[in-house]
């Protein structure tokens, strides 16, 4: 991993054009390709940022990123760099599930019918280049479906599961693959978010998906 600071000024061009005047920023090009600007507000978000797979061209004082199979260009031109070290971070290892988020994957693996509709588990952990997706699903009409599990569904879960969409998508064959959110609980404020952007909100129970009683109402669905 790269992590670059310098003022610089940064263009975007491709679906939209933008221009983050010049200042100093953090630069963080990672080793799968994607790179992303930092300044030192707006929390963890970046102000501008591009996904694997990319091509980086490094010409001294100016940085091209090419968005593979788009015309996607980030160009970052170094006025004066402050700082720039690269570390090897060493083989990924996957963030771990807590017991219940785990669990809740295998039983509603098991059984994705249980969220409400008729689906068919393609895989478990499908992989993508921002992570993996908990299931990937098809529905009766063999659409794309995928599903991401927690043991509190809340706004960063919701924002997740549309960077997840956000890159499914671009794969013509997937082009309209919807997304689930399964959890124990729903906060009011992520169900909201989450119909806004298309996504049903399951809540489940694991007791219920263990057989371990019966449950007490229908699952709720939004």
């Amino acid at each position: 991993m790269r992590l670059l600071v310098a003022r610089c000024e940064v263009r975007y061009s491709g679906r939209l054009n933008a221009v983050l005047p010049e200042a100093v920023r953090l630069l963080i090009l990672k080793a799968d390709g994607s790179v992303l600007v930092h300044d030192d507000a707006g929390g963890f978000k970046p102000l501008n940022w591009m996904t694997a797979p990319t091509v980086v061209e490094d010409e001294g004082d100016r940085l091209v990123v090419r968005k593979a199979k788009t015309e996607d260009v980030l160009e970052i031109r170094l006025a004066e760099v402050l700082s720039d070290i690269v570390h090897d971070m060493g083989e990924s290892a996957a963030l771990q599930k807590d017991g219940v988020e785990r669990d809740l994957q295998l039983e509603l693996a098991a059984a994705p019918a249980t969220l409400g509709e008729e689906l068919t588990l393609v895989k478990r952990e499908w992989p993508t280049e921002i992570g993996p997706v908990d299931l990937m699903c098809k529905d009766a009409a063999g659409e794309w479906v995928a599903v991401e599990i927690k043991r509190i569904g809340t706004i960063d879960a919701v924002e997740q599961l549309t960077r997840y969409l956000a890159f499914i998508r671009e794969d013509p064959a997937k082009a309209g693959c919807r997304g689930i959110l399964a959890a124990q609980a729903i906060k009011p404020q992520a169900v909201a978010l989450a119909e806004s952007r298309g996504i049903r909100c399951v809540e489940v129970d694991l007791a219920v998906l263990r057989g371990e009683r019966e449950p007490d109402l229908t699952l709720f669905a939004a």
